[in-house]
């Protein structure tokens, strides 16, 4: 029974990796990130922003509308005025006029929000990505612990082989059956562990990028380590961060130039014919009106604006020092990683594989204890394990790197 589930499991989650992937073409992270940016709802979040931002340019661009007045007087009343004989009535139409820059400066506000909400569409890309990486290296670790796992199952097994014959030969105690078969039992309770393990992590794949993850995850990749050396990035101030700092800075210039604007009082024309109903005869009305800066002078917003403007400038600067450090902590921990991972990936992992082969030969020809058997296969299950933590925390501090160092997209200006 448990061989046919441990089957089921292994076939599911495509265990023997090495194997697979010659007969088909490995699931790739760059495939899964193609499908997460088509099929995640997170790019339509993004794209549906900087829509909502191009449709607040449109409308910045908008004049204000005129206005179409119809007032009758002298009706009503007594005497004469009884009745609609003495009416005066007026059609007017008013065409407001802004003054001050009212309109360039709102415009200028609707840019540099549109040039926010392509930073804000690639901030969710960027964690989007980020997201996918992360979960394709856990489902990637995970299948190679289980097949590890197996691996261990494998060995227990020939282990109790060979205690039943030694004890059968007289060669050891009965103890030690008893031992090699607690082996194997542990074993396979952890296999079995480790292989659901790696079906919820290959689930928990698919659900992110709303696709299938058909065939064997790309394990080559997952044992590539980049090269030491100097690294291509964008300069500090055309991350995604600093810019996005920096966008809000220039939405705050644009805020200040606006309420210096409101400060200029807008003109109101207005003009229209008006009919006397008492002589049937008909004259022009024509008019100018503006608002008088008694109770609000517009100062209180300017100042507001200003203070406005001037955190959002230490803003941007403690970001950019908070990126710098960031970026240098990024980089000792990507660095520290990969040697980590060289070491525990080749030169430990080699040690400890040739210790249990040693061992497991001693143990068949009787030079060695099932005891020292034991500690040498726990000793190569470990560094297999810590080798795979080591690569996981690499490639998790790699993606944590990349997507701080993300570039911004270019803004409607450039």
């Amino acid at each position: 029974m448990y061989r046919f589930i441990a089957a089921m499991l292994a076939v599911a989650c495509c265990i023997p990796f090495a194997g697979a992937q010659e007969g088909s073409s490995p699931f790739t992270l760059a495939k899964a990130l193609n499908l997460a940016g088509v099929r995640s709802p997170a790019a339509q979040v993004g794209t549906a922003g900087v829509q909502a931002a191009e449709a607040a340019q449109a409308v910045a661009r908008l004049r204000p509308n005129p206005e179409l007045n119809l007032q009758t007087e002298n009706v009503a009343g007594s005497g004469s005025y009884r009745g609609f004989g003495s009416a005066e009535t007026t059609a007017q139409v008013t065409l407001p006029l802004e003054m001050g820059g009212k309109r360039s400066a709102r415009m200028a506000i609707a840019d540099a929000q549109h040039d926010r909400a392509l930073i804000e569409q690639a901030v969710v890309m960027a964690d989007l990505s980020l997201s996918v990486t992360q979960n394709y290296i856990i489902a990637v670790a995970s299948e190679r612990r289980a097949a590890i796992a197996a691996r261990q199952v494998e060995i227990a097994e020939e282990a109790s082989r060979a205690a039943v014959i030694r004890v059968r030969a007289g060669r050891a105690s009965p103890l030690e059956e008893q031992r090699a078969g607690l082996m194997r039992i542990n074993a396979q309770a952890l296999s079995e562990q480790n292989q659901r393990a790696a079906i919820v992590a290959r689930a928990n794949l698919a659900r992110l990028i709303d696709a299938a993850v058909d065939g064997p995850l790309d394990q080559p990749w997952f044992d590539r380590l980049s090269s030491t050396g100097p690294i291509d990035r964008p300069p500090p101030e055309m991350m995604l961060a600093a810019r996005a700092a920096a966008l809000d800075v220039a939405t705050a210039e644009a805020q200040v130039r606006l309420a210096g604007a409101q400060r200029v009082p807008d003109l109101q024309l207005f003009a229209g014919p008006r009919r006397l109903a008492a002589t049937n005869d008909t004259a022009m009305l024509f008019g100018v009106s503006f608002p008088l800066r008694i109770f609000n002078n517009g100062s209180a917003a300017m100042a507001q604006a200003r203070a406005a403007r001037q955190q959002a400038d230490s803003t941007r600067r403690m970001t950019e020092i908070q990126l710098a450090q960031a970026i240098a902590s990024a980089d000792v921990e990507v660095a520290n990683a990969e040697t980590a991972a060289r070491i525990a990936s080749s030169t430990a992992l080699a040690i400890a594989t040739e210790a249990a082969r040693i061992a497991r030969i001693g143990y068949r020809e009787g030079k060695f204890g099932q005891i020292d058997l034991l500690d040498a296969e726990r000793s190569l299950a470990e560094t297999r394990l810590a080798a795979i933590d080591a690569l996981t925390a690499y490639h998790d501090a790699s993606a944590r790197r990349d997507r701080l160092t993300a570039p911004a997209p270019l803004s409607s200006k450039d």
